[in-house]
């Protein structure tokens, strides 16, 4: 195992374990099924998605970036721009894609029926960051290696925001909140779980809002940014009509894209009123 792939992991179990216990001690709701049981299920999806993804590609975002440093066509090797505003472009830049790709997921109808298996998971806790059908982890990791390839960015900075989008995945689906004023402040430079947690909204206007992953800024810059949900803390999470028990199955999740769909209109093609808050 290489350094990187040592870091990367112990963040991932530290940063995992963090927001596990953050959510059991304070939990934000109560869930509908034991945790143990969608834990396991969406572990297993996550590790089939990675290996798939391994497999389609077999090389990182980290290589890549190693690989294309030389490149007279890349945009963001040229000597003449300091190296820390190359790194901050770069994790600026990789996580306005992150939130181009995910919108698409919710604008095109074939996109959505993929993305659609996060969606339905019938509660939201640190283990909804895992349930990504592998088509989905297969084509955000072909932008991300079109995009690096690009960008030319520095190796480390695509590291530190591999890093960056892995620890704030799982801090933005836990099943907590922080008190009011400082998710205030802290929602004003990052995506929060009460802001994200409004993305997973049953209402289908409220799934076509707050669609960032690191930094808020994309949302209220391109007019798809939600404070509260309408129905406040009596919001429902999930998709409506998958419900039962079915929904935490590894058969199901993998086959759901496949299936004809409860929600077969794009969440982004539904337009609510706009928000100034």
């Amino acid at each position: 195992m290489t350094f990187a792939s040592a870091v990367y992991w112990s963040l991932f179990v530290v940063a995992f374990l963090a927001v596990a216990i953050w959510e059991s001690v304070r939990p934000k709701r109560e869930l509908s099924w034991p945790a143990g049981r969608r834990w396991g299920r969406h572990g297993l999806l996550l590790a089939i998605a990675g290996v798939i993804s391994t497999v389609v590609f077999r090389v990182s975002p980290i290589a890549m970036a190693t690989a294309v440093s030389g490149s007279r066509f890349g945009i963001l090797n040229r000597p003449w721009l300091p190296f820390l505003v190359r790194c901050a472009a770069t994790i600026i830049l990789l996580d306005l894609l992150h939130y181009a790709t995910h919108r698409a997921f919710h604008s095109f109808a074939v996109l959505w029926h993929v993305h659609e298996v996060h969606h339905s998971d019938p509660d939201f806790d640190v283990s909804t960051s895992g349930r990504f059908h592998p088509i989905e982890v297969v084509l955000v990791q072909g932008a991300t290696l079109g995009a690096v390839a690009l960008l030319a960015p520095p190796p480390v900075a695509v590291f530190a925001s591999s890093l960056l989008a892995m620890a704030l995945n799982f801090f933005s689906h836990a099943n907590a909140a922080l008190p009011k004023r400082l998710d205030a402040l802290v929602r004003a430079v990052l995506v929060t779980p009460d802001m994200h947690r409004i993305h997973h909204s049953e209402e289908i206007a409220e799934q076509s809002r707050n669609f960032g992953q690191t930094f808020p800024w994309w949302d209220r810059l391109f007019g798809t940014y939600l404070a509260d949900p309408a129905a406040g803390e009596k919001m429902t999470t999930g998709i409506t009509g998958i419900r039962g028990v079915s929904s935490l199955g590894l058969g199901f999740m993998l086959a759901e894209p496949f299936r004809r769909s409860v929600a077969d209109a794009p969440a982004a093609n539904v337009r609510p009123e706009p928000d100034n808050a």
